[in-house]
């Protein structure tokens, strides 16, 4: 008798889909993973919709809604195992920038009937409201860090993820610094590994996509930025990005806005 696959589900919170469509361009590789899991629950790729409980669940979306805050419990229960995926699962996304803002007066501007709109004043991570395994960060997550973590789940390993900055990836790549030759702000000295250091190869600065890094001193990065010139509106304005709500951005940023004050 053939063993029963273990059964994958992936499920959508608030967001763009970017990060469920990284699992989809891995395309060829698909293939073996396809015959080792059953994809039991996702939407993006199959109107096909199995009901829990499922060995691992993939979630990508922040809780934004009274409703989101609901289904992500019930989907928990049913989790053997969950693996937030991208920005807005794991620190509450570009839409964390409510946060700091009032949401009421946002509503009353944007939408024509605002007392139809049902929402919560924040935008946040998965694991604030449920126990989350593990978290693969980016802006969208690398599809190969995707494949990694469930061919590691599927082999009963514990997932392993990049903990050093863009700065080693840049090493790697034998990529000039744009931070100290060109005088570029760039967070990749606080912003974890994993995206390849993309925008330095291209002569860019690092914005900070794939979220801090394990032993992140953004504090100092700040400084460095002010006496390069920088402004403390801009330095605010990187700290506040698609990362802006995990605790080691947000702690800095409110400081410095407190000061600024």
């Amino acid at each position: 008798m053939t063993a029963q696959k273990p059964k994958l589900a992936v499920f959508k919170f608030a967001s763009c889909d970017g990060c469920q469509l990284q699992l989809l361009n891995l395309e060829d590789e698909l293939l073996p993973l396809a015959e080792r899991v059953e994809f039991a629950y996702f939407l993006e790729a199959s109107s096909r919709a199995s009901d829990g409980p499922w060995d691992v669940v993939l979630v990508e979306g922040s809780v934004t809604t009274p409703h989101d805050a609901e289904r992500i419990r019930k989907i928990r229960e049913q989790a053997k195992f969950l693996v937030t995926i991208g920005a807005c699962a794991t620190s509450g996304g570009i839409q964390a920038l409510r946060n700091v803002a009032d949401v009421e007066s946002w509503k009353q501007q944007v939408y024509p009937h605002p007392e139809w709109i049902e929402t919560l004043a924040t935008s946040t991570p998965i694991a604030e409201y449920v126990h989350v395994d593990a978290e693969i960060q980016g802006c969208p997550v690398a599809g190969e860090q995707l494949l990694r973590v469930l061919s590691r789940l599927l082999l009963g390993a514990t997932p392993d993820l990049p903990v050093a900055s863009v700065c080693a990836e840049c090493k790697r790549r034998e990529t000039t610094c744009v931070l100290v030759a060109r005088a570029i702000p760039c967070m990749g000295p606080v912003t974890r590994a994993g995206c390849g250091a993309i925008c330095p190869a291209l002569g860019r600065d690092c914005y900070g996509c794939f979220g801090p890094a394990a032993d992140a001193n953004p504090a100092s990065l700040v400084r460095h930025f002010e006496a390069s010139g920088l402004s403390r509106t801009d330095a605010l304005r990187r700290l506040r990005h698609i990362n802006g709500w995990r605790r080691e951005f947000r702690t800095l940023a409110d400081a410095l806005e407190t000061s600024r004050d």
